[in-house]
């Protein structure tokens, strides 16, 4: 990590999101998209609704009707290799720079945009899905390929997450401070296949349809601090799996849950 902890941290609590450039090698990459392409083969397999697309007034506004995104929850559950891959050395030395010493994955996710279908998301907050005690709550976005601006990257309002928790804006509903932040103004954070940006569940951010020829794809690790807990009532899946260090909210109870 050639940027130092203190550097990356003092970014990240400035701006709300960091960019990590090549914290995943190449063969380590080509490792991930195998897995990666071959999850994407068993879901489309598996008879399910993978093909996905959020619904709402704004979304209807950016997003060509027939786009869709190819998603799944808790990519780990797949493949020993994406486990690996949260554990991996370079990836956890940032999420510990901003969070400290004791990460807690919550859950995880798969996208994939595919070649010019790939549907946009409208500009949001995340905090409504998960909200932690804390708000220490932060996405690490792996990019198992390149995210160029025709390809749908993530596009952030540096600074946003400064705003706090504002009712409404899990993007399918329409909040008026949303009308400051267009998705078309904000920031464009194009990246690399083994990059990855991380941001605050606050930060506001969204991303353009893949208008390009080639597919997007990126695995998004939902993390929080041990000294965190996602509040009650939660329901969104929460894995609760140690990254590094301690969970100092773990318990009996928990540890029994089916």
């Amino acid at each position: 990590m050639s940027t130092s902890s203190t550097e990356i941290s003092e970014f990240f609590q400035t701006n709300g999101y960091y960019h990590a450039k090549g914290v995943f090698f190449p063969a380590e990459i080509r490792e991930l998209e195998t897995d990666f392409d071959h999850i994407v083969h068993q879901l489309k397999g598996s008879g399910e609704e993978v093909d996905v697309r959020w619904g709402g007034a704004v979304m209807d506004k950016i997003a060509p009707k027939d786009s869709f995104v190819v998603h799944t929850h808790n990519v780990q559950i797949y493949s020993a290799a994406w486990l690996r891959a949260m554990m991996q050395a370079r990836f956890l030395e940032h999420a510990q720079a901003i969070l400290g010493p004791n990460v807690i994955l919550h859950h995880s996710k798969l996208f994939q945009k595919p070649a010019e279908k790939g549907a946009p998301f409208p500009m949001h907050q995340d905090w409504s899905y998960f909200p932690t005690i804390k708000d220490t709550m932060m996405a690490g976005i792996i990019h198992v390929s390149n995210a160029t601006d025709e390809m749908g990257c993530l596009r952030v309002y540096p600074g946003s997450h400064k705003l706090g928790r504002v009712a409404e804006t899990n993007g399918q509903t329409s909040a008026e401070v949303l009308t400051e932040y267009p998705l078309e103004k904000a920031t464009i954070v194009e990246a690399e296949a083994g990059d990855v940006l991380f941001f605050h569940y606050c930060t506001l951010h969204g991303s353009m349809p893949n208008r390009s020829q080639k597919t997007r794809k990126t695995v998004l690790v939902q993390m929080h601090s041990g000294e965190d807990v996602v509040e009650d009532e939660n329901r969104h899946p929460n894995a609760r799996l140690v990254l590094s260090g301690w969970n100092s909210y773990a318990k009996r109870s928990l540890g029994n849950e089916s």
